[in-house]
């Protein structure tokens, strides 16, 4: 396929790109500074573009089969966050004018903070206040994709806390909520590779499974 990745010179970025080479994908990395992403590869292509503008993403959408964004935003603890949402009205509407329908995006667990109440006492009262306006602006972004983006099929994937490793060969879990449950209910542990997420990520291209949904994420 060929793929567009926004967010590409990120920790999870990275790993996506990698493997989305690895399996013979050709990618276009959509990145703000070129030399931070140090990948070489035939299939891939680097190209500097603001993601807050359509008209600078649109050429760059053009004949792709699918958008992947690992884009993430800086801690805003004192002022409302909107780099979620405002990139992603943008990101739409280079899809739309670019005729591109597949996108997947990441997102969090606890995308309602209230949602953390049967978590870790780390993650309620230290994580989740930490980057309670993140998950509010991830939160309205899903929201966004729900409400007006029906012509599009994307998917939101909710990680936990994101460690800095590879892929693993472990069981992926997933469920139709703000968190990955154990049998007794309770959040199923607190953290997840950023290669499994990313692992993840592209194993959705391969079918229409959580197509138009949000979907928490883990390893067994």
């Amino acid at each position: 396929m060929k793929l567009s990745v926004l967010g590409a010179t990120g920790q999870t970025g990275q790993f996506l790109v990698r493997q989305a080479l690895e399996q013979g994908h050709m990618v276009t990395a959509i990145v703000r500074t070129p030399s931070k992403l140090t990948v070489q590869h035939d299939n891939l292509k680097v190209v500097e573009a603001n993601i807050f503008s359509e008209d600078s993403l649109v050429e760059h959408f053009k004949e792709q089969d699918a958008v992947l964004s690992c884009l993430g935003f800086p801690l805003s603890i004192f002022s409302r966050a909107t780099g979620y949402t405002d990139s992603m009205k943008a990101v739409v509407v280079a899809m739309r004018q670019a005729k591109v329908n597949r996108m997947i995006t990441m997102t969090s667990w606890y995308t309602k903070p209230e949602s953390a109440r049967k978590a870790s006492l780390f993650v309620q009262y230290l994580v989740v206040p930490v980057i309670h306006n993140l998950l509010i602006n991830m939160d309205e972004m899903e929201n966004y994709l729900s409400e007006q983006c029906d012509d599009l099929n994307w998917t939101a994937v909710k990680p936990p806390g994101l460690r800095n490793g590879p892929a693993t060969d472990k069981e992926i879990l997933t469920n139709d909520g703000y968190f990955v449950p154990g049998p007794d209910g309770n959040p199923l542990g607190d953290s997840v590779s950023r290669g499994d997420v990313a692992r993840f990520m592209l194993s959705l291209l391969n079918g229409d499974l959580w197509m138009k949904k949000a979907v928490a994420m883990t390893t067994k």
